[in-house]
C-alpha cells in the first residue's frame, strides 16, 4: 500500500478523513524535542557553560526560532508527509544537491533516533540500580525501537494520541520537578561559575540538538486540515512551550547541584536532582518520565524519518535506483528506517553521537533555509530572518565542529564521511542505476 492510498482506505474504512489535531502536532513537536537532550545532556553543557546553562538553552531557542520561521513558511506553502524533503526538491529541484542533501538529512534523523533509543535504555539501566549488562542495555534500545516503529504503523493519528499521552505525563512531572526544585534551592548558597562567550557558544551547540524535533511537525503537514494556519501556530507552540520547560528545569538544576556535581552523574542529571529533592520517590518519577521523554522523541522522529523516506521516493527525490529499492513505500521506509536505527544502537557507542546530531542538524537547517531563499516569494517569507537561521546556524555549527575536532576527532571525521558519502551515493546511483 502507497502512502498516498492510505488515506484514502482509511477513509473507507472510519468514514471520515484522517487528520492531525493543532494540540496533537503541538504534542508532535515537544515530543521530537523534549528528549533524551534534555535528560542527558546537561552534564556535557555544564562543562562549558558552567551555571549559564539556562542561558545556553536560551539561545538555543532563539537560534533555533529562525530555523522555525523558514519551516513553518515552506510547510504551510507545500505541505506533504516529506515535509523538510520536499522542501528540498522546491528550493533546488529534483537532483543531486536535493537528493544528497535528503539522504543527509535522513541520516541524521536515524543517529538522533537512536541516541534516543540509547538514551531510553541507560535510563531502564538507572531505574534498576544499573545492574543490565552492556548488552541487555543495548537490546533494550532495540526493543523501544521495533515498539516505536509499530505504534508508527497506525497511522498519524495514533502517532499523536501516543505522543500526547505521552508527553502530558512528561511535562507535568517536569513542572512539579521545576516548581519544587527552586523551592527546595537556597538561593543564598548559589555560586555562579566563571564563563566564556566560546564555552557558552559551545554548550549552546550541544544543546542545539535539544530543538531538532519542531522539524517533525512538517511531516504532518498534510494531515491537517489548514496546514497554512495550523503549521506555524503548532510549531512556534511546541518551541516556546519546550524552552520555558528548559529554562525552569536547568534553573532547578544548577541551584541543586554544582558544574561538578552534574558532570558526574552526567547521564541522569535530573534524576539525581530529584533525588535530592524528594528521594527516591522523586529519582523514579523523573526517571520514568526521562523514558517518556526518550521513547517520544524516538516516535516522533522514526515517523520524521520514515515519511522524509517514502516521500523521496514516492516523488523520485532521490535516485530512481534508490527510490525502487528500500524506500518505495512507507512501510518499507518505516521498515528500513527502525532496522538502521537498531543497528546503530546495537553496534555504536553513542556517547558522543548528540554533538554528531547537533552539527549534522545545524548543516540541513542553513541548506534547506538558504534554498528557502530562491522561493521566499512564493512562501511569502522575509529575507532577513532566513540570513540570520543561515548565519546563526553557520556559526554555531563551526564553534561546535572545531571543538569535536579537538575532542573527539573520529566524531568529526564520521560526520564528515557521511555528508560526502551522501552526495557520492546520490550522484553515482543517479549516474549508473538509472531505470531501465
Amino acid at each position: 500500500m502507497t502512502a498516498q492510498a492510505k488515506p484514502t482506505l482509511l477513509k473507507k474504512a472510519t468514514g471520515k478523513e484522517p487528520g492531525i489535531s493543532l494540540f496533537a502536532a503541538t504534542a508532535l513537536g515537544i515530543g521530537g524535542m523534549m528528549g533524551a537532550g534534555l535528560f542527558s545532556l546537561l552534564g556535557p553543557a555544564s562543562a562549558h557553560a558552567g551555571t549559564h546553562v539556562p542561558l545556553a538553552f536560551l539561545l538555543g531557542a532563539i537560534a533555533a526560532s529562525f530555523s522555525v520561521y523558514s519551516y513553518a513558511k515552506l510547510g504551510a506553502t507545500f505541505p506533504s508527509s516529506g515535509g523538510a524533503a520536499t522542501f528540498t526538491v522546491m528550493s533546488y529541484g529534483p537532483g543531486v544537491i536535493s537528493g544528497g542533501l535528503n539522504i543527509f538529512q535522513y541520516i541524521a534523523y536515524l543517529i538522533a533516533a537512536a541516541l534516543y533509543a540509547a538514551g531510553f535504555a541507560e535510563y531502564t539501566n538507572t531505574l534498576l540500580g544499573g545492574n543490565l549488562s552492556p548488552l541487555a542495555i543495548k537490546l533494550v534500545g532495540a526493543g523501544i525501537v521495533v515498539l516505536c516503529a509499530g505504534i508508527n504503523l497506525l497511522g498519524t493519528d495514533i502517532v499523536g494520541k501516543a505522543e500526547t499521552l505521552a508527553i502530558g505525563f512528561v511535562t507535568i512531572a517536569l513542572l512539579l520537578f521545576s516548581v519544587e526544585g527552586l523551592y527546595v534551592a537556597d538561593i543564598r548558597d548559589f555560586q555562579p561559575s566563571g564563563w566564556s562567550v566560546n564555552g557558552i557558544a559551545i554548550a549552546t551547540g550541544i544543546l542545539y540538538i535539544n530543538y531538532q524535533g519542531f522539524g517533525v511537525v512538517t511531516n504532518s503537514s498534510n494531515a491537517m486540515k489548514e496546514p497554512q494556519k495550523e503549521l506555524p501556530l503548532a510549531m512556534f507552540s511546541a518551541l516556546i512551550l519546550v524552552t520555558i520547560a528548559y529554562i525552569l528545569v536547568s534553573t532547578a538544576v544548577i541551584l541543586l547541584m554544582s558544574p561538578a556535581q552534574m558532570q558526574n552523574y552526567s547521564g541522569h542529571v535530573l534524576a539525581n536532582a530529584a533525588q535530592a529533592i524528594a528521594g527516591k520517590t522523586g529519582f523514579v518519577v523523573i526517571g520514568a518520565s526521562a523514558l517518556l521523554a526518550c521513547a517520544a522523541a524516538l516516535n516522533a522522529t522514526i515517523f520524521a524519518a520514515s515519511n522524509i523516506a517514502a516521500d523521496m521516493a514516492k516523488k523520485i527525490t532521490v535516485s530512481e535506483a534508490l527510490g525502487d529499492s528500500v524506500l518505495k513505500t512507507q512501510l518499507r521506509a518505516l521498515t528500513a528506517s527502525a532496522f538502521i536505527v537498531i543497528v546503530l544502537v546495537l553496534a555504536f557507542p553513542l556517547n558522543v553521537v548528540g554533538k554528531m546530531a547537533s552539527l549534522a542538524f545545524l548543516l540541513v537547517y542553513a541548506a534547506i533555509t538558504y534554498g528557502h531563499i530562491q522561493v521566499h516569494k512564493q512562501t511569502g517569507a522575509k529575507l532577513w530572518p532566513l540570513w540570520a537561521a543561515i548565519t546563526i546556524n553557520l556559526s554555531l555549527f563551526a564553534t561546535l565542529f572545531i571543538n569535536v575536532i579537538e575532542t573527539a576527532p573520529g566524531s568529526a571525521i564520521a560526520l564528515v564521511g557521511a555528508l560526502v558519502g551522501s552526495f557520492a551515493v546520490e550522484a553515482t546511483a543517479r549516474k549508473y542505476l538509472k531505470k531501465n
